[in-house]
Parts: structure tokens; sequence; C-alpha cells
């Protein structure tokens, strides 16, 4: 095909340069809505807030509260369930304000290995 019936490539008005530093913008947004998120703290808790949570965007835990009531000597495992369901509410959380975070830069574009 020759290049006066649209067949040449690149197409005619494609700018390789311009998409790229499109890239490299969206890159950098991305990576500070990443840096945002994780600066923020989500907290979720369980036991009806016998246990409470916080937790970075970042997924770094910065505090752990047990109401003293739900401490029993004698059923230590009741007291481990109940962080653990703390911790994993909240990491889902953080997971969702990284999802959040990422998807106010791309516009709710779904691009593969971001989410």
């Amino acid at each position: 095909m020759s290049d006066d019936q649209g067949g040449g490539f690149p197409p005619s008005g494609f700018d390789l340069g311009a998409m790229m530093q499109q890239a490299q913008q969206l890159q950098e947004k991305m990576l500070k809505a990443q840096e945002d998120a994780k600066n923020q703290t989500v907290e979720a808790s369980a036991g009806g807030g016998m246990v409470t949570v916080s937790i970075t965007g970042g997924f770094e835990v910065r505090a752990l509260k047990i109401d003293p009531t739900c401490i029993d000597p004698k059923d230590p495992s009741m007291l481990q369930d109940l962080i653990i369901a703390a911790i994993n509410q909240a990491i889902a959380k953080a997971q969702e304000l990284q999802a959040g975070a990422m998807q106010s830069v791309t516009g709710g574009m779904n691009i593969p290995g971001l989410f």
C-alpha cells in the first residue's frame, strides 16, 4: 500500500514524542497519588469496636486500640481473632483508598497491572 492511500506508518498526525510525554506525565501523577494515599489513614474495628486498627494507605499499622473488657486471660484466641479481623478490614480499606487514588488519576480507565 502506498502512503497516499493511508497505509503508511506512522499515521499522519501521530506524534510518538507527545505520546511518550503524556505517558510520563501519567506515571508522575500516579506516583503522586500513591504517595498521597500512603499519607492518609483509615480505621477499622471488630467486635463492635472492641478492637480498632488505624493503618495508612501504605499498609503501615499506626495504632491498635483494645477495649480492656475484651481481654480475657482464659480466652486469648477471641482477642487474637478480633485483632486479625480488624487488621484485615483496615487493609481492605487501605486497598480501596489506593484504588480510588489511581482511578482519580486514570479517569476510571482500567490499566492492567495497576490494581
